[in-house]
């Protein structure tokens, strides 16, 4: 059985391609399980779930949560939190990804002011409201800095995406929408979903690893400050080594916490279900392969 619980797609975030190619590509690699978790973003669920009936897939619907987190007197970071099996038609729910998705928007104007300021620097012509308006043409779901990223690129201002960052968007950045963990899991879980914490300890993205490389002491902080308030560990995960994933499922068997896993993949490469994941955990959310 091949699952996949992390994927996004153009139509609701930051993935490269529409949600129905999605689904085509899933089939092709014979993908049994899986689930669409982009940021912020549900309106794409009732689609979702009638492409995977198309398809033969089984289907959990999914979101991905960004949450402004301190555990101690330090810096807040982000990290991100997925939601599952929840009502798509939860209308608290619905309401609040609506005012962060609002909040993006606010959030990429000011962005874009500070970038105007870094171009006056250089000699750089201004960014307009023009611009502004083409970024949000290509945006069908959640707005973010990759959006932007991709502009400065086809602008011909940075090569790629890793230069927008470096150059540009990391000091010209702006706060998300502050989300607290005890918020987002009161979302999903009033919303009769459950709420897993992502890549906990991906090096390379938003997770724990920004804190501490140390497995113990981000199990530490886990144990401390999130167990209340979350349902499960993704531990199978692309930023996951075997060692960090073996570690991951026996803090998850201690403390009860369901298991999850998922290739995150936006498509650049496709990498769905390339992350091998044990069939049982399917058995977690009522599903079995078909047939």
């Amino acid at each position: 059985m091949k699952i996949d619980l992390h994927i996004h797609t153009s139509t609701g975030s930051d993935g490269n391609l529409p949600i129905e190619q999605v689904f085509q590509e899933a089939k092709k690699r014979d993908i049994d399980l899986m689930s669409i978790t982009d940021h912020d973003y549900i309106d794409n669920q009732p689609q979702a779930i009638t492409l995977a009936q198309k398809h033969g897939i089984s289907y959990i619907p999914g979101v991905e949560l960004n949450i402004t987190f301190q555990y101690t007197d330090s810096k807040p970071i982000s990290l991100d939190f997925l939601g599952y099996q929840f009502d798509i038609n939860n209308q608290a729910l619905k309401n609040k990804l609506k005012l962060i998705r609002t909040h993006r928007v606010n959030r990429a104007q000011q962005i874009l002011d500070k970038l105007n300021f870094e171009f006056d620097k250089e000699n750089l012509p201004r960014f307009t409201e023009t611009d502004l308006k083409n970024i949000q043409n290509s945006v069908d779901g959640a707005f973010g800095r990759p959006h932007i990223a991709n502009y400065l690129i086809a602008k011909g201002i940075v090569s790629d995406k890793q230069e927008a960052f470096d150059k540009y968007l990391a000091k010209c950045n702006v706060p998300k929408y502050p989300l607290s963990l005890a918020e987002a899991s009161n979302l999903i879980r009033s919303a009769n979903g459950i709420l897993v914490h992502a890549h906990p300890s991906d090096p390379h993205g938003t997770s724990l690893a920004t804190i501490s490389p140390d497995l113990a002491e981000q199990a530490r902080i886990i144990q401390k400050f999130m167990v209340n308030y979350i349902d499960g560990i993704e531990c199978w995960h692309t930023g996951h080594d075997a060692d960090t994933t073996a570690f991951l499922i026996k803090f998850a068997q201690k403390h009860n916490l369901l298991m999850t896993g998922g290739s995150d993949c936006h498509q650049k490469p496709v990498i769905m279900g390339t992350v091998p994941i044990p069939n049982w955990v399917a058995t977690q959310f009522g599903k079995e392969k078909k047939g």
